[in-house]
Order: C-alpha cells, then sequence, then structure tokens
C-alpha cells in the first residue's frame, strides 16, 4: 500500500458524501486519504432498471476490482448493494454505524400512503419497494424510476412546477398585450387625463412576476424546471438515510414507512468499506467498525445469501440488535405483492449467523424458495435469450445481492 490510502469511490454526489464521511473519520486517527472516482456499470447505463441490469452488483464490481488490481487500497459502497459472496481474499473491513434504515414515501404535499388517490402512480426501480407497496395498495401504478436522490425528486416535482411556470409565461404576456393595446387606445383618442392608471395591478392573476415567482424557489425546485419527465409521479419511494446523507430529508415532504410492515433492504442505510484481507483490512476495522451495526448486516446479508432471488425476487430483510438477541423480520413477496412469506424471529446474539442460516432455511420451507423460484423463471423469461445463465456468476439469478434499484444512493 502507498502511503496515501486510496479509497475508491462511485462519483455520485451521494457517493461522494459517503466516501467523504469515510475518509475524515480515517484522517481523524491520522490516515492519509486519498479519494478515487470510479464509474460502474450501473453509472454507464442510465435506462434500465436495476433489476433489468442482468448483473449483481452493478455499482460494485468495478470499485472492488479496482482494490484487487491494487490501483485503490479500499472501496466504500453502500452495503445493500454488494453481492454476498465477496471476492477472493477481499473482506467487508470496516461497518460503520448504521443510519435510519427506513423508506420514506415522499410526494409533493406530505401525503400518506393512504391518502394517494385512487389508481396514484408511484415511483420506484425497487423491486422489493413496488411488491411492498402493491401489498398495501393494489390499485397503485408503479413505475420505474432512476438517477440519484436529487433527479428522482426533480422528477416528482417537474411537472406541476412545469405547468405553473407555463401559466404565469402566458399571463404575464397576456397582460403585457393588454397593456399595450390600451396605450395606444388611449394615444389614438388623445386621451392625456391618465384614467385606468393604477388598475393593472387590481386585474392581475398573479401578484408576482415570472422573475419574482421563480426567485422565491428553492434550488431543487429550479432544477426540477429544467426537467421534462415521461412520467407525472403521483409520490416516490427512497430510503431515508439516502435522503438524510445528501442533505434534502428537510427539504421535502415525506412520510416515513414502518420498517416492520414495508421491510427495508438487506444492509439498507449501512455503509461497508472493502479491502484486501491482511494488515490494512484490521486497521480499517478498528477506525471504522460499529459492533451491533456488524451484527445486524452479518444477519440481513446471512439470510439474503441462503435466500438467494435478491436480484430477481422482492425480499425484504431487516434485523435490529436488541440485548442478547438479533430481531430479524423478513418478507419474501412475488412481484405483485400477492402472494408473501413473513416471519418475524429473535436469534440468540452468540450465534447470529448460525441462528440466521437456520431461519432462512426455515423460511425458504415455508414457500420462500417457491416464490423465489418463480420470480426468477419469470425473470428469465423477461430477460429472454439476452440474458446471462442464472447459474453464471453475472447472472441475474444467483440471488446474491439485493435488489433496491437505488445504486449506492439508498
Amino acid at each position: 500500500m502507498s502511503t496515501t490510502l486510496r479509497l475508491g469511490t462511485r462519483g455520485s454526489d451521494l457517493a461522494l458524501r459517503q466516501a467523504a464521511a469515510i475518509k475524515e473519520r480515517l484522517e481523524n486517527r491520522r490516515f492519509d486519504v486519498e479519494l478515487v472516482e470510479v464509474e460502474t456499470t450501473g453509472d454507464q447505463i442510465t435506462d434500465e432498471a436495476i433489476h433489468e441490469l442482468g448483473k449483481t452488483g452493478a455499482f460494485v464490481r468495478a470499485l472492488d476490482e479496482e482494490v484487487i488490481e491494487g490501483d485503490c487500497d479500499a472501496a466504500v459502497h453502500s452495503m445493500k448493494d454488494m453481492p454476498t459472496e465477496m471476492p477472493e481474499n477481499m473482506v467487508v473491513a470496516g461497518v460503520p454505524e448504521r443510519a435510519a434504515p427506513r423508506d420514506v414515501l415522499v410526494t409533493r404535499e406530505g401525503t400518506s400512503l393512504a391518502g394517494l388517490p385512487e389508481g396514484a402512480t408511484v415511483g420506484t426501480s425497487s423491486l422489493r419497494r413496488g411488491a411492498q407497496l402493491l401489498a398495501e395498495r393494489d390499485d397503485l401504478d408503479v413505475q420505474p424510476l432512476r438517477g440519484n436522490v436529487d433527479t428522482r425528486i426533480q422528477k416528482l416535482l417537474a411537472p406541476p412546477l412545469l405547468r405553473e411556470h407555463e401559466r404565469r409565461v402566458v399571463a404575464e404576456a397576456d397582460e403585457e398585450v393588454e397593456d399595450m393595446a390600451e396605450y395606444k387606445h388611449l394615444n389614438d383618442e388623445g386621451d392625456d387625463s391618465g384614467q385606468g392608471d393604477g388598475d393593472d395591478e387590481d386585474d392581475s392573476e398573479y401578484d408576482r412576476t415570472v422573475e419574482e415567482w421563480f426567485e422565491d424557489l428553492t434550488e431543487l425546485e429550479r432544477r426540477a424546471l429544467e426537467r421534462d419527465p415521461d412520467t407525472e409521479y403521483d409520490a416516490i419511494v427512497l430510503a431515508e438515510a439516502g435522503l438524510e446523507r445528501a442533505g434534502l430529508l428537510h427539504h421535502v415532504e415525506h412520510r416515513q414507512l414502518n420498517p416492520d410492515e414495508f421491510v427495508p433492504a438487506p444492509g439498507q442505510g449501512t455503509l461497508a468499506v472493502t479491502a484486501m484481507d491482511g494488515d490494512l483490512a484490521e486497521d480499517l476495522r478498528s477506525v471504522l467498525d460499529h459492533s451491533p451495526t456488524r451484527v445486524e448486516a452479518t444477519v440481513e446479508r446471512t439470510v439474503l445469501d441462503e435466500l438467494g432471488g435478491g436480484c430477481v425476487a422482492p425480499i425484504g430483510i431487516y434485523a435490529v440488535l436488541q440485548g442478547s438477541v438479533v430481531r430479524a423480520s423478513v418478507r419474501v413477496l412475488d412481484r405483485e405483492g400477492d402472494e408473501e412469506v413473513r416471519e418475524t424471529r429473535e436469534l440468540p446474539v452468540q450465534r447470529h449467523a448460525a441462528a440466521a442460516r437456520e431461519f432462512a432455511a426455515e423460511l425458504a420451507d415455508a414457500g420462500a424458495a417457491d416464490i423465489i423460484e418463480r420470480a426468477r423463471r419469470d425473470a428469465g423469461e423477461e430477460s429472454g435469450a439476452a440474458s446471462a445463465s442464472p447459474d453464471t456468476p453475472d447472472g441475474d439469478g444467483d440471488g446474491k445481492g439485493a435488489d433496491d434499484g437505488a445504486g449506492g444512493e439508498e
């Protein structure tokens, strides 16, 4: 390793924020750290839902390859995007304390899920979120939504802002035409009495000019005006941790979704720093690791690994360390949210990994394996001959990573 620790990260705003937080923590312990931006497969393909990319770890592999090849010493990931199978001799060296694991429903007015109109359009590219939404309300129209956190919110805000902007521009133009016509009429009549002066403000539809209205918008709203989305969303679903880390949580109207009902993706809200096994990995662990979070992440990823299907089936897994036990909630659904296997179990912390494997086996026997297998067949039929074989490491059916469609954006 060079004297400067080269820390690999994706180049999105949120990924850089996450990596910067890790960098700061390491530098506080006298590491010299350089951030290295790496473009991943998921970054290169922008017009497909994550579960349609045909690869697990679309936002992960390129980063870890940089570490394996020695171009980076370590890499920062959103843990929910990581395949559960690690490259040889690579380890999760650091697991910092988890941020909020919940999903949130983001709307323009702060509407609850129950308060959305019948047939409302909700945006998400996560199989898990889509299925859980439909299980709660089968009337919803769940539509794909990609992009980083800022982009997704802008797509939600854009349509009504664009309509309002157009109305104001038209109204202002009409007023200018009327003013010109009135001015010409008065000149033609030779009327210099000043009658009619001051009436324009009273007759105006709006109390501010278009420019004044624009100046009152937030920066997020101004950027939304630059978009022309194909779909008008009534709501979108995002991870609370992503909004918080992007500095947007308090700038958008949102409702938290109960994680016992809307079970998060395994690892949601958790960062992971990977490195090659050795002294550096041990040093990173001593600085970065939060033991309760590592236990929770181990349970979630172990259950996912045993069940498989993370990129083809909607699977939520959420573990919370509570004293001597780890309370683990699992929800496995079909894509339409019609069928599910759901269970919560308290696992002994002393043997949490082994207990998680046993729990997963019981879930599989209870019907989860059948749901995942049907989802795998459906995914194969959708992708057709162009799809990689489910048995290949890069196939869409090995089930070794959690699908949440966010690509490090939570």
